[in-house]
């Protein structure tokens, strides 16, 4: 069984930082990529940033680009979220999830975390 654990989620005001971790577990944990998502109150999930295990390869969504940097520590099996100038509408609900395919959508991914709340004030 493969487990999620995201944590590092909080509040923060405008223009700030925060750094949020995707950590997994499990013997048969051998997933290709990790991608983080968001669900803000009353829309739909939404793509955030992944990145590949075996070459660090990453892709982010335009909204986030330029301000979010996704990372990855191999040995420690966890994925990195950076957060920087922070907005309130990334205010939302941060999900990371285990795939074998690099994806946007989050139906295609095989593992899915609870999720860390991330509340930007103005």
């Amino acid at each position: 069984q493969v487990q999620l654990v995201e944590s590092g989620g909080g509040l923060v005001q405008a223009g700030g930082s925060l750094r949020l971790s995707c950590a997994a577990s499990g013997r048969s944990f051998s997933s290709s990529v990790t991608a983080w998502f968001r669900q803000a109150p009353g829309k739909e999930r939404e793509f955030v940033a992944l990145i590949t295990w075996s070459v660090g390869s990453t892709y982010y969504a335009d909204s986030v680009k330029g301000r979010f940097t996704i990372s990855r520590d191999n040995a420690k099996k966890t994925v990195y979220l950076q957060m920087n100038s922070l907005k309130p509408e990334d205010t939302a609900v941060y999900y990371c999830a285990a795939g074998r395919t690099a994806q946007t959508m989050d139906s295609k991914y095989d593992y899915r975390g609870q999720g860390t709340q991330v509340t930007v004030s103005s």
